[in-house]
């Protein structure tokens, strides 16, 4: 029985934690995510899955990811997901202007302009960025602040140096505050 494998109903709370965190970043209500999903989505269902007080199947939770554009694993709670050898202290804090300054190139990058452009580069770099944000757990889905590590990624995936890949990134139209001259 379930009881006795989760007698608080611990699992699921988180689980609806995390469905809420989602939909959350994705900057929607309960009534919103209702009505864009043409009513799939109940508002007052999909509620009691975020309070923890209704269980989601695998199939439901499968298309809810699909809705909200996100890995199902996304969804689960837990740390499942691998820090790549990069620790805490590799997180730049941009709002620190010490260190902005210190980050040559650190740009925002567009994501609903990128799902406009079409080639294997553009592919290669989606698939990066998806990446990206599975391993921040970062899902807006409008933008993404990429680090000094990601642009050499990106330098390497638009055949350019990394001085020029800003560049190159900002002609695409990708950056939305425009690199440094």
């Amino acid at each position: 029985m379930v009881a006795d494998i989760d007698p608080a109903g611990e699992y699921g709370r988180k689980v609806g934690e995390r469905l809420r965190a989602i939909r959350r970043q994705k900057r929607m209500s309960l009534q919103e995510v209702e009505a864009a999903s043409n009513h799939e989505f109940k508002a007052s269902v999909l509620g009691a899955y975020e309070r923890g007080e209704r269980a989601i199947s695998v199939p439901r939770l499968q298309r809810l990811a699909r809705f909200y554009s996100v890995p199902v694993d996304q969804l689960l709670p837990g740390n499942a997901m691998p820090d790549f050898g990069r620790g805490d202290s590799e997180v730049i804090d941009l709002t620190d202007s010490t260190q902005a300054k210190a980050v040559l190139g650190s740009i925002t990058i567009d994501l609903t302009r990128l799902d406009t452009l079409s080639g294997p580069e553009a592919d290669m770099l989606n698939r990066y960025l998806q990446m990206i944000q599975v391993q921040r757990q970062d899902f807006n889905g409008r933008m993404l602040t990429v680090r000094r590590d990601d642009l050499r990624a990106i330098a390497c995936i638009l055949d350019t140096t990394l001085e020029s890949a800003v560049g190159t990134l900002d002609e695409l139209g990708l950056c939305l505050v425009s690199a440094p001259a």
